[in-house]
């Protein structure tokens, strides 16, 4: 049911009631329209997990007062105003209040879906934060987020792994999420309470990496002036993670298949064998068996590890994904600089998905901090990406056939153009789907991201 979008609208005039409520159902969400205030209050819980759409100015009610009503009864609940032009000012008091935002009527359809969906993301990272706080347990879609088949993939290796407590490898480009993944990995068994002790093996010498890995012992070297207990030692019990272990030397890799093998460790400069009960994880961004085919990595400590492996796509493989995560980011950028979301345009969540990211989610987090505060960086920027004019007035068949092209060029930018994925998301048969694409003079072959970049 969590998964569920409900919105709970509230306006006094029933026209707009039913106006919003037969698109909003159009676009998936599921909505408890109120034309009375009261009534709409009875059906908020504290444990409610919808997002509240209200007008400001009502009868008998302002929209101060029923903001602060709500707080009380389900303070995290995200609640959105809507208000005239002359209400602005008391919308902007709410907002200081506590209200997550608000649109000013007329509403714009696509910036209306937008920012609901921004509301539903902040309510549901909220719930995991509540989570961690009272030390309850994450579901695998709250740990690793994405909505790809890809990534779905994953949650259910996972899971599965998990269990077994079997050495993984993890293979993906930079940036993909690696440790997220290996920190999943660690979560979801039954070593959660026991240490994650995490490793980056490049850029290190092998003295150094050495005695990360396996400590020392007091005077084993020159300014060993005190012993030092080793990252393999600090694990047991729990889970080692080896990050970039295609750039361990060949000498330290020595050292470490032993350890894998019979589970003891060996203080530099000591003679005593320390049992070690670790899961190992190992993370790359090269194809290890290519590098032992090479002998650049030993090829038996690469399958004593490969016992089992995931795989993470790129990002741009897994459009899909791009909109969760990059909600996700907002919201933890917003807390860290304490300000509030600003709004997503239909034109910018289009180039978000239109994006190569050849930095995956490590990029995508640094575009959702310069949205946040509103600047431009290196490489990719959303401020760049807005039009240049806005509609003026209310024009209603203007806007709906606004908003359905934004669905339209959203589910192309998905798919890479690719009709039969874009026919099967948007419910739509073919005939129909090419006939709008003729209608808004919408050219399939725009999106074929991966066929543009190799010409």
């Amino acid at each position: 049911m969590q998964n569920t979008k409900v919105v709970v609208l509230i306006d006094d005039e029933i026209d707009v009631i039913e106006a919003l409520t037969e698109m909003l159902e159009l676009e998936g969400f599921d909505v408890l329209p109120f034309t009375d205030p009261k009534l709409a209050l009875r059906s908020i819980k504290s444990d409610s997990h919808c997002v509240v759409l209200c007008d400001v100015k009502m009868p008998h009610i302002d929209g101060l007062t029923l903001l602060d009503a709500i707080n009380k009864r389900a303070s995290n609940l995200p609640v959105l105003l809507m208000s005239g032009h002359g209400d602005i000012p008391m919308a902007t008091q709410a907002i200081k209040n506590g209200a997550y935002d608000f649109l000013e009527k007329p509403l714009v359809p696509s910036d209306l879906i937008i920012k609901l969906n921004d509301a539903f993301a902040k309510r549901q990272f909220e719930s995991i934060d509540d989570a961690v706080e009272n030390n309850s347990s994450l579901t695998i879609e709250e740990f690793l987020i994405g909505e790809s088949r890809s990534i779905e993939q994953i949650r259910q290796q996972i899971l599965v792994l998990a269990k077994t407590g079997v050495d993984t490898i993890i293979n993906g480009d930079t940036g993909t999420g690696k440790e997220v993944v290996a920190n999943a990995l660690h979560q979801f068994s039954t070593r959660k309470e026991q240490p994650f002790v995490a490793i980056n093996c490049g850029g290190m010498t092998e003295s150094i990496i050495e005695s990360e890995l396996f400590g020392h012992e007091l005077g084993s070297f020159t300014n060993a002036s005190k012993q030092r207990i080793g990252k393999i030692e600090l694990a047991n019990n729990g889970t080692l993670f080896l990050d970039e272990i295609e750039s361990m030397p060949i000498s330290v890799q020595i050292k470490l298949l032993r350890v894998i093998q019979e589970r003891v460790v060996e203080r530099v400069g000591g003679n005593q064998l320390i049992p070690v009960n670790i899961v190992v994880v190992a993370a790359s961004k090269a194809n290890l068996e290519e590098l032992s085919d090479q002998g650049l990595f030993r090829k038996d400590l690469f399958y004593r590890l490969n016992v089992a492996s995931i795989n993470i796509p790129k990002l741009k493989e897994r459009v899909e994904d791009v909109h969760p995560l990059f909600c996700h980011f907002v919201k933890k950028s917003c807390q860290k600089f304490q300000t509030q979301p600003p709004i997503l345009l239909c034109e910018q969540l289009r180039a978000l998905n239109m994006h190569d990211w050849p930095g995956n989610t490590r990029e995508l987090r640094n575009v959702a901090d310069r949205f946040v505060l509103g600047i431009d960086g290196q490489g990719f920027n959303l401020q760049k990406t807005t039009s240049e004019t806005e509609p003026e007035g209310f024009d209603f068949d203007l806007q709906m056939e606004g908003y359905e092209k934004a669905l339209l060029l959203e589910a192309l930018a998905k798919s890479e153009g690719n009709i039969n994925a874009s026919s099967e998301q948007l419910n739509l048969p073919r005939k129909t789907l090419y006939r709008k694409l003729k209608k808004y003079n919408i050219n399939k072959f725009d999106f074929r991201v991966s066929a543009t970049k190799e010409t």
